[in-house]
């Protein structure tokens, strides 16, 4: 089983989980713990290959990787806890991660927050994973992350965001790497399906005014998705809205929490 923290708040019922991106790790949510677990329990994971879950997990994983998979070891940790339904806050691909869940377990996702989520590869991003795919194997992985790491989160208000996720991608194998980015390979079935199909769980995007890359294609889906689908747009922030702005961002998912709890 994957690595897993819980932070027990005797006062409540509800559950929130956190799920991180793709080279990060439980730790970037250092700016949430605390105020979420004055309202809620806590469940943070290190998704396989990442933070605590790696040592005993190489060979274990040694098949193709899959968002169905890595969603799947989610769904054990949380029926290994007997959570019967969370709430779930996503980052990144953390949100891909979350919304296959979804697909999956619908009872088990009482709602979904999808921080700097990414709906669709525009063509930077389309760009960005073909240089990736041809030098994964040549480049070491963090020459690569650091370039997408600028790519994504370009400016100087977004360079907190930026070295953290450098520093936790550190951490990571090559082999797991590269394992993570053949994801990417599946990513765009994946995002179409979930841009048509409108899933009947309240969902909140939470999306910096800045994160130029996946803002736009979130507005539309917001659009069409209008049943379930709530957009908060934080100014002055990039992609990993709740490192950059953890203030608005913990404020603005609270109260989405309790009002769907």
């Amino acid at each position: 089983m994957i690595f897993y923290t819980t932070y027990k708040n005797e006062t409540s019922s509800e559950w929130v989980t956190f799920v991180h991106g793709a080279g990060g790790s439980s730790s970037i949510w250092f700016k949430q713990i605390r105020e979420f677990q004055k309202h809620f329990n806590v469940l943070l994971l290190d998704l396989r290959g990442h933070g605590e879950s790696k040592p005993n997990l190489k060979n274990g994983f040694k098949q193709k990787y899959t968002f169905k998979s890595i969603a799947q070891d989610v769904y054990e940790v949380i029926d290994h806890l007997k959570i019967e339904s969370s709430h779930f806050v996503g980052i990144s691909l953390g949100t891909i991660v979350i919304r296959q869940l979804a697909e999956m377990h619908p009872t088990r996702v009482k709602s979904m927050i999808m921080g700097g989520a990414i709906l669709k590869m525009n063509f930077r991003s389309q760009i960005l994973m073909k240089l990736g795919n041809i030098f994964k194997y040549v480049l070491p992985y963090l020459v690569l992350y650091r370039f997408f790491a600028f790519v994504i989160m370009p400016k100087k208000n977004h360079k907190q965001s930026r070295l953290l996720f450098i520093n936790e991608a550190k951490k990571l194998y090559q082999k797991e790497f590269i394992k993570w980015f053949k994801l990417t390979a599946e990513i765009n079935p994946v995002l179409r399906w979930f841009r048509q199909v409108e899933i009947n769980i309240p969902t909140l995007y939470v999306m910096g005014q800045e994160d130029y890359m996946f803002l736009p294609s979130v507005r539309q889906v917001v659009e069409k998705h209008y049943k379930t689908a709530e957009l908060f747009v934080i100014e002055n922030c990039g992609h990993v809205v709740n490192v950059e702005q953890p203030l608005q961002f913990n404020s603005a998912v609270i109260s989405f929490v309790q009002s769907k709890a």
